[in-house]
Parts: structure tokens; C-alpha cells; sequence
């Protein structure tokens, strides 16, 4: 019923349009664990008022399912800023159609009456104590696509076999039951509430736990400079430095009132580098500021740049600022728990694509470290498990700049992170310390770790499948690589298959998935890569790393070995030319 979509359907079949309606209608958005994704747009293959209402209708049907007190309980949801004209979709809409097929059963819905960053969905499920939450956001996406992720009653993503079990309902509910349309009725409902108000204070409370030293906040001169890319951050990163006690940071004019256009950039995600990064390049220059802190467009991330004193920026990637919040907040969780025996009961997580920093740290002080697959999923699930069992789970981290700080938010939290990152610069410029030489001191101490990650554009699925076959049937049938170039491979996990070369049964421990590519290779030099395929976007991802024991300081000579063996990688294992793969641009 929405007049823009339906028109756009009407003339593709007035111009015997079977091409495009193809695309439109071959085959609905599969729904899995990370949710939906996809472009906003005409029909079953795109995010719109109707397949919003289908997905809707198969979710609550699935939590009926699953839990007896859903209508005294209820559902989360929020909305990010996204727009597109031509479809008539936005996240609000979107949400607010949501809201409407859970009230029209009878189901309480908490419903945001503002945009809001990702983490107050998981927050809001947790602390209301709520059977589920909906986001409505595509996160760094480009800005035609839109998503809807969805979190379980524990305040995690959800897991398998949830998404198999919600796809299937949704199947079975397609039909938009009376009413489904006309969102107006939630507005007079006694079931609709607004958690916005007491989410605000009560998330800012909790985070303050995590604030150690508001003495030094209050007096530092260290200037800060913030960007939310044209997303939901700018507000809620000023509140959490105010709850911090830190002098609000300053924000870049031109992204920090939410614009589904992102006019000032070309792809809105602060993981592609400095070009996302430029005006708030001018803007610290002008402004005397050192340190950039930039959320994607609904805050659940964080990037960080640092003035060097050469005069150039410089951009931590995900693993740098891994190692160092992994090291920060283990520092001050040791600095107030006296107690030596409380350390037998502390976890850090990190998933298996990121750096093995914290299993490094962890080593050396005695805390526990366990790896997990890739995505937050799997981290707040397992940090939820740990928790129901009495321990304490201080860090969470994936090289995504993803990081969750605060147990209070069992996600990734780009907000939380930004306030966190800011007093430990401040708290290191008492000592005279950038991060940079922080971070160097982190290596020293617990061995440098150095990562390269990058990955290939590649639109055919044919490919990519033919590509990872190759590599399961590298040297004749069901042979993995010996070697890649000049360098030995001495191990191979396949987490598609469930082969793990180094266990006694050749079984993988991580739980495997056939449904996507994932094979890490453990090189004789002590490297190690993993190949895997995106969930969300059309990439050929890769991750490595080479981790040297302390005491080895000839890091130019690690960073050129990695830098060899990444490019044997590419040669040999990826065959760029061959597979006409598109390599990543600046």
C-alpha cells in the first residue's frame, strides 16, 4: 500500500520490465543471524513498508513461540536517521510499522520516539528486561540500504538456530494482517511507551562505573575533536562526556546533525581510512585539538586518530585500539581490586579474525582469554554465559572497531568507547604519553603484535565459492596448500567445513558454519591468516598477523615480513587477475 514503491512496480509492468522485476522479486532478503540487509526499494528483495510487515509478523509469531509472558513483557525498538526518497522508506517508518504489527497482538512495544545509537537497543532489553529488541539501521552501509537486527531476551544478537527459526515464521505470515498498515493506531495505544527519557539517564549512569579518574578529566587541556559522520552520535557522545566529567569535545559542523545523504563523504564508515576523516583533519588543526574520535552512523563503533609529533595523523586500526583499551581497562579494574585471587575470575573475548593482544596480556597477568567466532554475536552471548556464572567479563573486542567496554551492553558500544579512549588519553598525558607510545609500550611489553587486513570486492557468488573450493582442493582432491610462495603453511582451520589440522580428531572446536567461507591459515614463520566471506556486503575479506615474543623490538622487519606474506596471499591464494576480484580503494 505505500504509493512510491507501488508505483515503481506498476511501471516495470507497464514497460514489460522482466529484467528489473527479476531483480525486485526473484528472491526475498534471506533473514539470518545478523538480521536483514539490503537496499531500500520495491519488492520482496529489498527493505520496504511491506517486507518490514512480513518480517514483523514472523518474528512475533516466533517470540509467541518462545516465551508465554511476551504480552507482559514486551519488545525494544529503535531507529537510525536513514532515509530514501524515491521508495518512501526511513528507519522510523519502519519502526514505527514494526511497533504496530506487535501492538495490534497485544504485545507492549518500547518504541524510541528519536533516532538512537544501536546500543541502546541491547541496553534497553537488558535493564527493561524485555523478551527482544529490533534496530532499524544499516550501520556504515551505503545510503540506500537499510537493516533490522534483532536481539534475544539477554541482551545479545541472536545466535543459530533463532534466525532459521524466525526466517520459517516469516515465511508462514506473509499476508499483512488487518491493519498492518496504518501505523497511526500505535499513537492512542496504551501499549506503546517511550523508554527514550529514562534510557538517557539510566545508560549514562551505568557507564560512569567504567570512569576511574574524573579528577584529571575535570582539569585536563587536552582538546578533543568528534565526528558522527552524519549519524545518530553527535548527542549521545557529548552526554557521555559530560557523565565523565570531560570538557564536551568538539564536533565537526559539517556531519554532526544526522543526514541520510552523508553528502560529505563517499562511503559513510570510518573503518576505509582518512578520507572519511578529513574535515575533522581541518577542523582538530584549526581547533589545536590531538585526538579524533569518530562513531559510524549509528554509533556502535569507534575509530581514533592521533597527532603525531611529526605533524602527521595517525589512524589506529581496530587491533591497535584493541591492545590498548584491552590494557587500559585491565589496568584500572587492577588498580581498585586489591584482591589477587579475584583475577581467576576475569575474562577478555576478542573473535578469531582479531589480534591475539589480549591472549598475550592475559597470559602475562592471569586473567582468562577466550577467542570466539567473528561478530559480536558470538561475544555477547558468550560474555552474557560468563556472566550468568559469576565472572567477570572486563573487554570485548573485534577488529571492526568494535568495542564493548561496559558490561551493561552486551554489543559493540561506540559511545561508551569514545569516553573511555578520552580519559585514558587524558590520563596519559599526565604522564606525558601519547597513545602512540602507549601502544608501543603495550607491544614492549607483551610482544608486538602486527596486523594487515584488507579484502576484495567481488559480486559474483560463483566466484567467491570457486575461489574457497580451490583452496580446499588446492594440490588435487580434499588438499589445503602446503605452502603459499616462499612460506610454509603449518596449520589450516576450516570453520565452512569443521576441519581443524591441529586438533587429534582434525574437529574444529569453534562451532562451523556452511553457510559462509572461513578458512585461517597458521604459517611456519608464526603468521597467521584467515579468508573469509561478509555477512552484510559483497567482500572477500582477509586478516593477518604476525605476533613476536617480548623482547623482539625489529619491528620494521616483522612489518616486512608481514607485508610478504600478505602479498602471497593475494598471488596465490586469491588470484585477483584471474578472478577479476576488485581490490579495495582508498
Amino acid at each position: 500500500q505505500n504509493p512510491k514503491t507501488s508505483a515503481i512496480v506498476k511501471q516495470l509492468v507497464a514497460e514489460g520490465n522482466a529484467g528489473e522485476l527479476q531483480k525486485y522479486f526473484g528472491s526475498r532478503m534471506e533473514f539470518g543471524t545478523a538480521g536483514l540487509r539490503a537496499a531500500m526499494g520495491a519488492g520482496i528483495s529489498h527493505m520496504n513498508d511491506l517486507t518490514i510487515i512480513q518480517t514483523t509478523q514472523g518474528f512475533c509469531r516466533y517470540l509467541e513461540k518462545n516465551f508465554s509472558d511476551l504480552k507482559k513483557r514486551g519488545v525494544v525498538i529503535g531507529f537510525d536517521a536513514r532515509a530514501h526518497l524515491s521508495s518512501g522508506g526511513s528507519s522510523k517508518r519502519f519502526a514505527r510499522l514494526a511497533a504496530n504489527t506487535f501492538i495490534s497482538q497485544g504485545v507492549p512495544v518500547y518504541l524510541f520516539s528519536d533516532i538512537t545509537p544501536t546500543p541502546f537497543v541491547p541496553y534497553t532489553v537488558t535493564h527493561l528486561k524485555l523478551c527482544a529488541g529490533i534496530m532499524v539501521t544499516a550501520s556504515h552501509n551505503p545510503k540506500q540500504d537499510n537493516g533490522y537486527k534483532v536481539y534475544w531476551e539477554n541482551g545479545a544478537q541472536i545466535i543459530s538456530p533463532h534466525d532459521k527459526g524466525i526466517s520459517q515464521a516469516i515465511e508462514e505470515n506473509q499476508e499483512p494482517w488487518p491493519q498492518a498498515w496504518d501505523d497511526k493506531l500505535i499513537d492512542s495505544s496504551l501499549l506503546l511507551h517511550d523508554p527514550y527519557a529514562t534510557v538517557n539517564k539510566e545508560y549514562f549512569k551505568d557507564i560512569q562505573k567504567q570512569c576511574f579518574h574524573r579528577n584529571i578529566n575535570k582539569e585536563t587541556n587536552l582538546k578533543f575533536v568528534h565526528t558522527s559522520v552524519h549519524g545518530v552520535g553527535h548527542k549521545f557522545v557529548q552526554l557521555a562526556f559530560k557523565a565523565f566529567d570531560l570538557s564536551p569535545p568538539f564536533a565537526v559542523p559539517e556531519q554532526k546533525d544526522p543526514d541520510p545523504e552523508f553528502p560529505t563523504v563517499k562511503y559513510p564508515n570510518p573503518e576505509e581510512g582518512k578520507g572519511v576523516l578529513t574535515l575533522s583533519f581541518a577542523l582538530a588543526e584549526k581547533d589545536g585539538a590531538k585526538i579524533i574520535l569518530a562513531n559510524d552512523p549509528d554509533a556502535d563503533r569507534l575509530a581514533v586518530a592521533e597527532k603525531q609529533e611529526s605533524g602527521e595523523w595517525k589512524v589506529f586500526s581496530g587491533n591497535e585500539l584493541g591492545a590498548l583499551l584491552g590494557w587500559w581497562i585491565f589496568t584500572c579494574w587492577k588498580n581498585h581490586n586489591r584482591d589477587t585471587c579475584a583475577i581467576k575470575d576475569v575474562y577478555m573475548l576478542s573473535s578469531t579474525v582479531s589480534s591475539k593482544i589480549l591472549r598475550a596480556i592475559a597470559l602475562k597477568e592471569g586473567f582468562h582469554f577466550e577467542e570466539t567466532l567473528t561478530g559480536f554475536k558470538w561475544m555477547g552471548n558468550r560474555a552474557k554465559q560468563l556472566m550468568d556464572q559469576g565472572k567477570a567479563v572486563l573487554f570485548a573486542f573485534e577488529e571492526a572497531i568494535g568495542y564493548m567496554c561496559c558490561p551493561a551492553v552486551l554489543d559493540k558500544d561506540g559511545v561508551s568507547a569514545a569516553a573511555i579512549t578520552a580519559e585514558m588519553a587524558t590520563f596519559l598525558a599526565t604522564r606525558n604519553l601519547s597513545l602512540s607510545q602507549q601502544l608501543k609500550a603495550v607491544y614492549d611489553e607483551y610482544g608486538f603484535h602486527i596486523t594487515k587486513a584488507s579484502y576484495f570486492i567481488c559480486h559474483d557468488p560463483k566466484v567467491i565459492q570457486q575461489l574457497f573450493d580451490n583452496l580446499r582442493n588446492f594440490d588435487g582432491k580434499n588438499t589445503y596448500p602446503k605452502s603459499c610462495g616462499r612460506f610454509k603453511v603449518s596449520g589450516i582451520r576450516d570453520l565452512t567445513t569443521g576441519y581443524d589440522s591441529s586438533q587429534p580428531d582434525q574437529k574444529a572446536i569453534l562451532p562451523t558454519s556452511k553457510s559462509s567461507q572461513m578458512i585461517t591459515f597458521t604459517f611456519a614463520n608464526g603468521g597467521v591468516a584467515t579468508m573469509r566471506t561478509s555477512g552484510t556486503e559483497p567482500k572477500i575479506k582477509y586478516y593477518s598477523e604476525l605476533c613476536a615474543p617480548p623482547g623482539n623490538s625489529d619491528v620494521e622487519q616483522l612489518k616486512k615480513e608481514l607485508d610478504e606474506l600478505v602479498h602471497a596471499i593475494e598471488k596465490h591464494f586469491f588470484q585477483p587477475e584471474k578472478n577479476n576480484l576488485q581490490r579495495k580503494t582508498e
